[in-house]
């Protein structure tokens, strides 16, 4: 396909999303196009996080490969992110290369991952929102490295399809009640297990205030009890 026609038809596909299942679709439309297996969307972590799978906003990986992944503790091993955070451009890298790709020191454990489900080359790109969050994808597959030409274009047509997909997460956000900062910290520590009094400690606060921003945070998304809550807030991705 030529260049030209595949953005402009790809571009179209995305213009035309109206829910996340949509924006997940064209995605998986994205990787097909330019030769790639499988895409992962994550939102990037405002705590320590060791699991993969905690983090995924949409993706089309194999429900086996992230558990290896995250059983093996592959998360803080990976040195794609750090790299990310200095640059806005994707990158691109393939295991094909002599030494380290791309100046990336993959663990053995993770390149062995990458080759058994044919990660041969893969690209990454940092994402921010308009609300300061900020995001990574990561398309991989069995073709030789991008060219530049084919770099340039799939950044931009990865721009355009968060573009879409942070208006929608940001509209859903807003529908169900915005929860403020403390109260999606406490939110997201009891999802971890976390206790009043064990969160109360994190924060440095008592745990009669954490209970105050849990109750706060339960009525707001319409629920009963913190079970409700969290398994809601994670179904409604406002907490990863």
């Amino acid at each position: 396909m030529i260049m030209l026609e595949r953005q402009s038809i790809l571009n179209s596909e995305i213009s035309a999303a109206d829910s996340r299942l949509d924006v997940g679709l064209a995605l998986a439309r994205i990787t097909h196009e330019f030769g790639f297996l499988h895409f992962v969307l994550v939102k990037v972590p405002q705590f320590e996080e060791a699991l993969l799978e905690r983090v995924i906003l949409e993706t089309n990986l194999p429900k086996d490969f992230i558990r290896e992944f995250d059983r093996r503790k592959l998360l803080t091993k990976c040195p794609v992110s750090p790299l990310l955070s200095d640059t806005g451009l994707p990158i691109c890298w393939t295991l094909d290369d002599d030494g380290p790709p791309n100046g990336l020191a993959f663990p053995p454990d993770l390149t062995s991952l990458q080759r058994q489900y044919e990660h041969r080359t893969s690209i990454a790109m940092a994402l921010h929102s308009v609300d300061g969050n900020g995001f990574r994808i990561r398309i991989a597959g069995p073709r030789p490295r991008l060219t530049q030409p084919e770099l340039n274009e799939i950044g931009m047509i990865l721009l355009h399809a968060f573009g879409v997909f942070d208006k929608i997460r940001r509209t859903e956000a807003r529908a169900v009640g915005p929860l403020t900062t403390r109260e999606l910290e406490v939110v997201r520590w009891t999802a971890q297990g976390k206790t009043s009094v064990e969160i109360g400690k994190i924060l440095s606060l008592s745990d009669h205030t954490i209970n105050a921003y849990m109750t706060n945070a339960i009525k707001k998304l319409d629920c009963v009890n913190r079970t409700q809550l969290v398994a809601k807030a994670l179904r409604l991705k406002i907490i990863v």
